[in-house]
């Protein structure tokens, strides 16, 4: 069905395009080369193409993934660029076997994570919706259901930019979910997209050129 098209500005650039398009496909539209800011190319997983947007008539700026969310009129998209942690974590997944000192090891390597101030900023910085800062205030006590938490993550570091802290939740719930891993069953979601990968059963639209 046809729909009007709409203006929006993407990067400072005012562009029209139709409705019905994701953000992520109206760069395409527009021409615009795609050699960063893009990865799974519309699939959600990844958490390359993180945006900035800001509605016609709202002040408020919100964060978003460019491949779900999608356009409308007067929309301001700005795109972000990758942002390295503050602090690298290093730790060897064949320490742990054992489950008796879990809540010290996590101190030891992310000892960041008990200074949350449970302002919430990272809740609302996730792009899936995930509750981030419980994840995290789990994961300083040693509790390991805060994996659970994180299984979601696509590790698109909007929570780590939106943290007053520099805890990187989305490192730390890797953290927690390698060390669960470790120590316990694999995640069903997690041997379902290896088995994915290793049968290279991938959506990827072959009309669209990197350059």
């Amino acid at each position: 069905m046809p729909t009007s098209p709409v203006q929006v500005t993407i990067n400072g650039e005012l562009i029209e395009t139709s409705a019905l398009r994701s953000i992520l496909e109206a760069v395409i539209d527009s021409g615009q080369p795609l050699i960063d800011a893009v990865g799974c190319m519309g699939q959600g997983v990844c958490g390359s193409c993180r945006v900035l947007i800001r509605r016609a008539g709202e002040r408020e700026v919100s964060t978003a993934l460019a491949c779900e969310t999608r356009v409308e009129q007067g929309l301001q998209i700005s795109f972000l660029d990758h942002l390295p942690m503050n602090r690298h974590h290093t730790y060897n997944l064949h320490d742990w076997d054992d489950t008796w000192n879990i809540s010290e090891r996590i101190a030891a390597t992310f000892p960041e994570a008990s200074h949350c101030r449970h302002c919430g900023g990272c809740d609302r910085a996730c792009p899936k919706g995930l509750e981030v800062q419980k994840g995290v205030n789990l994961a300083a006590v040693g509790d390991l259901s805060a994996s659970q938490v994180f299984d979601e993550c696509i590790m698109c570091n909007l929570c780590t930019i939106a943290c007053p802290e520099h805890i990187s939740p989305n490192h730390l719930g890797l953290y927690i979910r390698r060390m669960s891993a470790s120590i316990g069953f694999r995640p069903a979601d997690l041997m379902q997209r290896l088995s994915q990968i290793n049968r290279g059963v991938m959506n990827v639209d072959p009309n669209v050129t990197l350059e």
